[in-house]
């Protein structure tokens, strides 16, 4: 599987694929604490997925399992719990989950609105293969 995500022109095409398949079911969990934002995911094993632009710097913390990423900023790696890492505005990942596994991020902010967040935190989609409509963007589970 590394090779079919390293080998990709760009996520563009990656994400215009996958959405041609079945979609997986992504648990999201929302949390917070004063001035915190905490989002959790759980990425089934198998699942191969992209991750909307964050446009913030954050944390994010690798709980369980392992996982394939791919990005401009990380290059292509390989994370195992536990791993605290840094998410650098910009950044935008393909993933492959090898194992389940569970990925949590960490935002400042004082809304407590999950879509309101989002709005401020992640750059609008822009691949010229989808279609661009809000539902899309603002109902999207994959958020890493």
């Amino acid at each position: 599987m590394n090779a079919t995500i390293s080998n990709l022109p760009n996520i563009d095409d990656l994400e215009a694929a996958l959405a041609e398949k079945p979609q997986a079911n992504i648990p999201v969990t929302h949390n917070y604490a004063p001035g915190l934002y905490i989002r959790q995911v759980t990425i089934p094993a198998g699942c191969m997925l992209t991750s909307m632009e964050h446009l913030t710097e954050h944390p994010f913390i690798i709980s369980k399992g392992k996982i394939l990423v791919t990005s401009e900023t990380e290059g292509s790696v390989t994370y195992t719990a536990p791993h605290v890492g840094i998410t650098q505005p910009h950044t935008r990942r393909a993933l492959f989950a090898i194992e389940e596994t569970v990925w949590t991020t960490f935002h400042i902010t004082d809304l407590t609105d999950p879509i309101a967040i989002g709005l401020k935190i992640l750059a609008r989609p822009s691949n010229p293969q989808l279609p661009s409509h809000p539902e899309l963007w603002r109902n999207n589970p994959s958020l890493t």
